[in-house]
């Protein structure tokens, strides 16, 4: 079981703020799941205008936390970081599910457990919750893309 810090992080993932959604990986099982976290905080651009009123995190953007949370254990289970031209991309996701509002002071717990790989694509399951409780899940499918510079 291994941790990894933001910085191990962005050494796996080409995001950076405020597009970077995993704050730390707090277990890698490999062959098996990662578990990761998200610190919900208030100052986050987003919650300018989703909702100004009644600031909800996106359901996409936990949806975008898991497919990073995918792409951090594919290049982990390969044994290295990835190259320039090599990236992981979200493409597909089945049977999101949306339970509870996600709001700031709160902490993501996602986990994503593989289920297989073939010829470069990747599908996981994938939860995340809030304080013991189920706010959602989905079947994430990530793909290797080689990119021509």
């Amino acid at each position: 079981m291994e941790a990894l810090e933001t910085t191990e992080i962005m050494k796996y993932l080409p995001h950076r703020y405020p597009f970077l959604l995993i704050d730390r990986v707090t277990s890698l099982e490999p062959g098996v799941e990662l578990n990761a976290i998200k610190n919900v905080t208030a100052n986050e651009p987003i919650f300018t205008g989703h909702f100004p009123q009644f600031p909800v995190f996106p359901g996409v953007l936990i949806l975008e936390a898991m497919a990073q949370c995918c792409a951090v254990y594919t290049f982990r289970e390969l044994g290295g970081y990835p190259s320039d031209e090599t990236l992981y991309l979200l493409v597909g996701i089945d049977n999101a599910r949306f339970k509870k509002q996600v709001i700031p002071g709160d902490q993501i717990k996602l986990r994503v457990v593989h289920q297989k790989t073939r010829r470069g694509i990747s599908k996981f399951d994938a939860t995340a919750m809030v304080d013991g409780n189920l706010c959602s899940s989905a079947e994430i499918i990530i793909a290797k893309n080689e990119i021509e510079l």
